[in-house]
């Protein structure tokens, strides 16, 4: 006869009360800290600046209509709103506004290449593409470049401290005595500056069509012939200045 022993509680399934997770941290500062939110960043403080830009290679090409056209262009960006507004607030206010820019720009920049560094802290085993590497080095060693070229130019054309007129001299006056025949490594100077700054552009363009969303297989070749041709325009808008009057073409 064959017994037939029934299993206890003792072998019987134990339920073990479920782990609880543990809740995940959002990092502070919210969305203008991610890397997304830093891409934005860099993406509209960098049309401000292109703006500037656009607005300050038209105001220079008015020395071609001669000293007084590019006199009164200073002028009025110095009386902008009067009298409503005291002489020259309105325009330190946008400078403020671009400075601000510039700054939020940079710090964008660097945040995101020391949040790139720290994501990835080995070397990749294959080396980078010579274009990709090219690109970095244009970015990062063009961007300081233009910080001192840019701290140059404004000693130079604005204050007058570097300028051989000095400040009180009509605007027109600094300008063409700034790039004279004899100071051609201004002139040098300004190129290499300008040429950076185009390759800057060009690179710094693209990308804000991709943060925005707008590149796609369809678009991206008319956006990188866009982001091209705005440098190039901007290159040579700035370049025509001073190289007409190191060439004596205006004198």
């Amino acid at each position: 006869m064959t017994a037939t022993i029934e299993r206890g509680s003792a072998t019987a399934p134990v339920n073990t009360p479920a782990a609880k997770k543990t809740p995940t941290r959002k990092k502070p500062g919210g969305f203008l800290t991610s890397s997304n939110g830093k891409k934005v960043v860099m993406a509209v403080t960098g049309a401000v600046m292109v703006g500037f830009l656009v607005l300050h290679m038209l105001g220079n090409l008015k020395i071609f209509f001669g000293r007084d056209s590019f006199n009164d262009y200073a002028h009025a960006l110095r009386t902008l709103l009067e009298p409503i507004a005291p002489y020259r607030s309105v325009l330190t206010i946008l400078e403020i506004g671009l400075v601000l820019a510039v700054v939020l720009h940079m710090w964008a920049a660097i945040s995101l290449s020391y949040r790139a560094g720290k994501a990835r802290p080995v070397k990749y085993v294959a080396k980078k593409s010579q274009a990709n590497g090219y690109t970095t080095h244009i970015m990062r060693w063009g961007g300081l470049t233009i910080v001192f070229f840019v701290i140059w130019h404004l000693l130079d054309l604005t204050f007058g401290v570097v300028n051989p007129k000095g400040f009180d001299s009509a605007p027109a006056d600094r300008m063409i005595a700034g790039f004279d025949p004899s100071r051609w490594w201004v002139t040098l100077l300004y190129l290499v500056a300008v040429v950076m700054v185009g390759l800057h552009l060009r690179h710094g363009i693209w990308s804000a069509f991709q943060t925005l969303g707008w590149a796609n297989r369809d678009r991206n070749k008319v956006l990188r012939a866009t982001a091209g041709l705005i440098s190039i325009v901007l290159v040579v808008g700035f370049l025509a200045p001073p190289l007409a009057i190191t060439f004596g073409v205006v004198k």
